[in-house]
């Protein structure tokens, strides 16, 4: 059965309320207004919500991220074989909601014709810092570096506070786009994501500032005992004050106030510890640059399940 948003919220809220952000409904309203199709499919206690990208000719490519929820059987993966024909996709890529040292232990029927895919459109590879201690024991776990520069920002000056100011985020995440050569939101982007997920408590915009200018800003999301750092971004100036590591603190904070168990990094290099710690010093390209700064704040190095197309 193919539901509606608010129909879909209320079964994750009363089946799955430690659903993945991914598959809330506010996600795919933020999808929908940039180009996606969104369809949200249940059937009993097992349901996804995928998305669909047209392509010329008719065709398209659907993808479900984090999901589907529940324990899926043959029926169900029979209706979204279904659903993706009469949409004329031309894959589903499918990225399950759980760790790859889990996967075994996740019940369900795989998706019909399914084959394990190498490539993942969400980083596969993250560190998740354990919220549960008190805060002074998880400040102990950070690299000795990443505690110091934590408490010099404030120091030196920096304050950190939620903010409502999309506009100097999308400024700052165009700067650190053109000196880290990666891609960046639109501003509506940013402002549609800020405006659905922060009137339900699960989304803040952290601003660091030092003298009223924003030096660094971050969205942070949480949903259900989860956070997530999704976009961060600093300008050129005053980087000596170290505005980042207070704002990665204070994100976390935030978290574990809200209720939030564990707090995701979100995407390190997809390589093994060992790789990792050993190349990290030499490499600055893709996500190794910021792996040198996330692995100072005591996260454990964690693998998703591998996709599936």
């Amino acid at each position: 059965m193919i539901v509606s948003a608010h129909t879909w919220q209320n079964f994750l809220d009363e089946h799955h309320p430690q659903a993945h952000l991914l598959q809330t409904a506010a996600w795919g309203e933020l999808k929908a207004a940039f180009g996606w199709q969104v369809v949200r499919l249940m059937m009993g206690n097992t349901g996804a919500q995928i998305l669909f990208r047209p392509l010329p000719l008719g065709f398209s490519v659907a993808y479900l991220p984090k999901g589907p929820l529940g324990l899926p059987d043959l029926a169900f993966w029979k209706q979204v074989d279904s659903l993706c024909q009469k949409r004329r996709a031309i894959l589903l890529k499918v990225e399950p909601d759980c760790w790859e040292d889990e996967a075994a232990l996740v019940g369900g029927a795989r998706p019909l014709k399914a084959q394990p895919s190498r490539r993942a459109i969400q980083p596969r590879r993250t560190l998740v810092v354990d919220l549960t201690p008190p805060e002074e024991e998880i400040l102990a776990r950070m690299k000795q570096k990443t505690r110091y520069n934590i408490r010099l920002a404030a120091r030196k000056g920096v304050v950190v506070r939620p903010s409502q100011d999309i506009a100097a985020f999308h400024a700052l995440m165009q700067t650190t786009g053109q000196r880290d050569g990666f891609a960046v939101h639109s501003l509506a982007y940013y402002r549609m994501a800020w405006a659905l997920f922060h009137p339900l408590g699960a989304c803040e915009l952290l601003m660091a500032e030092y003298e009223g200018q924003p030096l660094a800003g971050l969205m942070v999301f949480a949903w259900g005992q989860r956070a997530w750092y999704l976009y961060g971004a600093s300008n050129n100036q005053e980087r000596n004050r170290m505005p980042t590591y207070l704002l990665q603190w204070e994100a976390m904070r935030w978290a574990k106030a809200h209720g939030c168990t564990e707090y995701d990094l979100w995407g390190v290099p997809d390589e093994d510890q060992e790789t990792l710690e050993a190349s990290f010093s030499q490499r600055s390209d893709g996500l190794w640059g910021v792996y040198r700064f996330k692995r100072g704040f005591g996260g454990v190095l964690r693998r998703a399940a591998q996709p599936l197309d």
